[in-house]
Parts: structure tokens; C-alpha cells; sequence
């Protein structure tokens, strides 16, 4: 008997609002993020203002909603204000976290600038390592002050008399692991999270605050780090971060394929421990999920910058089961969008990035096609979509399905997508997907990244390896239609309901 798989959508069956901040990005001074990445006066493509304009075209294709910043490691040995104010005036100084060369060339109010070129919104990092919360109450004023005092005068005197209006802050980054400068244990951070967080809101009581996640679920503090910080901090934050990194060192295509089993239960988790905080807090003040930091990496691991400027540090270069696994997670983003309010790819360019760059070109790789088709199809509420799908064996989880799979639906608009990833290796799967509660009007289009070598990756010399091509939309019989899925493959089907 043939495999075969059903998908069954309702439209009146929905999770959750779909937060438009789970398509954000994330921009870190490190490696060639930030110079020879978005800012390269020495380019030809760069601007007046030295921004690279063939990036800022594909970043607003991109459409990310907020994009963090400085930071990462580099967030918590820097001084921002080495960062404001004539350029010819700043400090060059040694980033410890990269051992790389920081020329301050790149500071706040370039990133404003910046966020405004892209048509995204700034969510900042303070420094709670080497930082203290007298810095982070006065970065809040540089930022969302109106002029008349110290800081918010600094920022007129250097040209933007009207405040920036910073309305998302993390506070801090990764203070659970070892690695990071200024590390602290549960119980110090989340005082030194709950007092910043205090006085960061009496500069701005209109801010959202973010606070200090479990780095990985792999932590061994995880996930009581994160219990220890929301029971203090509760009141005070509105959202807890959480990072991970996904990898295929054991060369297991199969397991590697099914990773969103693993990236789910890390949202689980973290979901209870939220539940379970609030309950003992007897608190009706609601705090959400923010994952500032998710991406595939484990090909390329130099963080030695050798004390340079812009070294080449995690130029990941991603393949097309990479492709297939980041369009997992942002399959697992909607299906948990009841929870899950931000996310933060890392990062948006060079460093483990969907895009490449030399002086003179620039390179989408293939994880550019999923994030670009979620960023512009998913809207309006995820969808509950229930699925019958043939099962396949793997090392690490067991059986799992071979689809992936969700949808979004906006009711004012009607528009509705479906994104499906066939995780098999070798087989083309006959899918059936059933509308249960009307007809759809049309099926707009239908586009797909697909191959038949996982490992294959664009390149400089052959940029359209993996790509997201048009592919002849299937007809619809009534409120059902029946699509052949090609092996390694991500679809997304843009419809209109009636």
C-alpha cells in the first residue's frame, strides 16, 4: 500500500493570535555582523550613511519586525556610551568577548538609523555583566527621554532631538552561563534583573522588559535558572528569553530532520515553569516567551577574533537540510504562538546568517527562503491543523511523522498559508488537504524549497542551488485538493478563503 497523508484544516480552529514579532532578527557586534555586514563605508554599495544598500534591500524582504542589539557576549563588557558622539571622539577598544578590535564606528544611534532604513523597530540590551543598573536607567533615558536632562540632552546634542521611543529591552544576556563576562547565579542576576527592571520603568513605564532565559536546554541550572529568575522578577518583566542552537554533528539527517520534537519540548518546559511561577506568585500579571536567539550552527565554530577588526568568525554556510529544519521551527513558532510572543533570528548577516557578503556581492543562503516565506505569508492565528502522516524511524526520537506542519489564517483579509515540510529523504509523498469548514476561493501560489542532496548549499559561483521556486499550483475539487510533495522539501501554499 502507497503512503499517503492527510491535512485537515478549520479555520475556525485557532491557537493563538500570531505575534509579528516572531519574525525579528538579531545584530551583534561580532565577527563582520555589524562592519563589512550592514555597515561598509569602504563598499560600492554602501550609502551616505555607510550602509550596505544591496543588504538593507534583502533585510526589508526579509520584513523583520524588531531586530535586538548590541548584543550577545559583547553585550556584557560594553560601555554604551562609547558608542554615541563624534565618530573622531570614540574609544577603540578590546572586545574580550571575541578578542576582536571594537572601533565604536557602529553605536545607538546608528542603529536607530539603521532600524528606520529596514522598517523594523529596536529592542535593546543593557549590560548586566561588567554593566551596572545606573547604566541601564541611563541608556533608557538616551533613548526615551524627552530633552531637558543629561542624557536625553546628549542625544539631541548629537543630532536626534526626538526620542527613539525604545519600547522592547533585554536585560542582559546569557547571565546563566560561565562564559559570560560579569556571570552570575540565579539568585544575584535576578536581584540585579529586579532592581534594573525597576529603574529602567521609572525612566519609562511604557517599556517591556525581557528577562534572562536558560541559554540552552542542555544548561545544567535548566530549567531552574528560570524559575528562580521569574519568581523574583515576575512582576517587573514581561517576557523570559530563551536561546538554542541547532546542530547535526552525528551526520543523522533523519533525527536532524525531526529536531522540532526537541525545540517543542524546550517551549513546553519553559511554558509550565511560567505556569507554575504564576501560580505560586498568586500573580495575575502574564509573562510570555521570547526566543532572542535560535538558528542552526555547528559547521563553522571560530570565536577567536585575534584581536582584530571585523575578523571572520561562525560564517556558517547553510544547505538545504538546514533550510528544512529552520522552516520546522518557525512551523513550532506558530504552533506555540500562544506562548511564544518574540523571536529573534542569529544574526542577520555574515555571522550565522541568511546572508553573505564580500566588498563587492552579496549571497542569499538557502535558511533566506523559509524565514522570507513565513515572514510574508504567516498572519493573523495559527491554526490548530491536524495531520495523518505515514511515520518514519529516527535514532533519536523514535517515530516520528514525516510532514511538518502549520497554518495561519487572517479573518479580515481572508488570506491563509499552509507550510509543510516533507522530511523524507528518498520518497515523494501524495498529500490530501481538506478544508473542513468552506472552500477555499483560490490558491494564490505555491512555492517550495527543494533538492535531492540535503547537504547542498548556494555559493557566490552558484547562488540558486536552493531556492524558493514557483511551482504550478494544484486544482482545487470542492474544499479539497491533493499536492505530490517532493522529498527534502518546504512548501508554502498561499490561499484565499471565501
Amino acid at each position: 500500500m502507497s503512503k499517503k497523508a492527510t491535512i485537515f484544516i478549520d479555520t475556525n480552529r485557532s491557537i493563538s493570535p500570531i505575534s509579528p514579532l516572531l519574525f525579528s532578527g538579531f545584530t551583534e557586534h561580532m565577527g563582520r555582523c555589524i562592519y563589512e555586514g550592514i555597515y561598509d563605508p569602504d563598499s560600492p554599495h554602501a550609502d551616505e550613511n555607510g550602509l550596505r544598500k544591496d543588504v538593507m534591500v534583502a533585510l526589508r524582504e526579509l520584513n523583520y519586525r524588531a531586530m535586538r542589539y548590541p548584543g550577545g557576549n559583547f553585550l556584557s563588557g560594553y560601555f554604551w556610551e562609547d558608542g554615541i558622539g563624534p565618530k573622531d571622539q570614540r574609544p577603540t577598544r578590546r572586545d574580550l568577548a571575541w578578542k576582536s578590535i571594537e572601533t565604536n564606528q557602529f553605536g545607538t544611534d546608528e542603529f536607530m538609523a539603521f532600524c528606520r532604513e529596514v522598517n523594523t523597530i529596536p529592542m535593546m540590551g543593557v549590560n548586566m555583566g561588567t554593566g551596572t543598573i545606573q547604566d541601564a536607567s541611563n541608556l533608557v533615558e538616551y533613548c526615551n527621554a524627552p530633552t531637558g536632562t543629561k542624557y536625553s540632552d546628549l542625544r539631541a546634542k548629537y543630532g536626534n532631538p526626538d526620542p527613539y521611543n525604545v519600547k522592547y529591552w533585554c536585560v542582559g544576556n546569557e547571565m546563566d552561563g560561565p562564559w559570560q563576562i560579569g556571570h552570575l547565579d540565579a539568585p544575584e542576576y535576578a536581584k540585579k534583573a529586579r532592581e534594573a527592571a525597576k529603574m529602567m520603568r521609572l525612566q519609562d513605564g511604557s517599556i517591556e522588559l525581557i528577562l534572562c532565559g536558560s541559554s540552552n536546554s542542555k544548561m545544567p541550572t535548566y530549567p531552574e535558572w528560570d524559575r528562580v529568575a521569574l519568581e523574583t522578577c515576575w512582576e517587573h518583566v514581561d517576557y523570559h528569553s530563551m536561546h538554542y542552537y541547532a546542530n547535526n554533528n552525528d551526520s543523522d539527517t533523519g533525527s536532524y530532520l525531526a529536531l522540532s520534537a526537541e525545540f517543542e519540548s524546550f517551549v513546553d518546559t519553559l511554558s509550565g515553569v511560567l505556569r507554575y511561577v504564576k501560580a505560586k506568585n498568586r500573580s495575575k500579571h502574564d509573562v510570555y516567551l521570547s526566543w532572542d536567539e535560535w538558528n542552526v550552527w555547528y559547521k563553522d565554530m571560530q570565536m577567536n577574533g585575534n584581536w582584530e577588526e571585523a575578523p571572520h568568525l561562525i560564517e556558517e554556510v547553510y544547505n538545504l537540510e538546514d533550510a528544512l529544519v529552520v522552516a520546522q521551527w518557525l512551523n513550532v513558532f506558530l504552533r506555540k504562538s500562544d506562548v511564544l510572543k518574540i523571536a529573534c533570528i542569529a544574526q542577520i548577516v555574515n555571522i550565522i546568517a541568511p546572508i553573505l557578503t564580500t566588498k563587492d556581492a552579496m549571497l542569499k543562503q538557502s535558511i533566506y527562503y523559509p524565514l522570507m516565506l513565513f515572514s510574508q505569508l504567516a498572519d493573523g492565528k495559527a491554526l490548530d491543523v491536524a495531520v495523518n502522516a505515514p511515520m518514519y524511524h529516527t535514532s533519536k526520537f523514535g517515530d516520528m511523522p514525516l510532514l511538518d506542519v502549520s497554518a495561519s489564517y487572517n479573518e479580515e483579509t481572508k488570506k491563509h498559508a499552509v507550510f509543510i515540510v516533507n522530511r523524507s529523504q528518498d520518497e515523494s509523498l501524495p498529500v490530501d488537504i481538506n478544508w473542513q469548514d468552506g472552500a477555499p476561493k483560490q490558491i494564490v501560489s505555491v512555492k517550495q524549497v527543494a533538492g535531492t542532496d540535503p547537504k547542498i548549499a548556494n555559493s557566490f559561483d552558484n547562488p540558486n542551488q536552493v531556492v524558493a521556486a514557483e511551482v504550478t499550483a494544484p486544482t482545487l475539487d470542492g474544499k479539497s485538493t491533493t499536492m505530490l510533495l517532493p522529498p527534502l522539501s518546504f512548501t508554502a501554499i498561499e490561499v484565499v478563503m471565501a
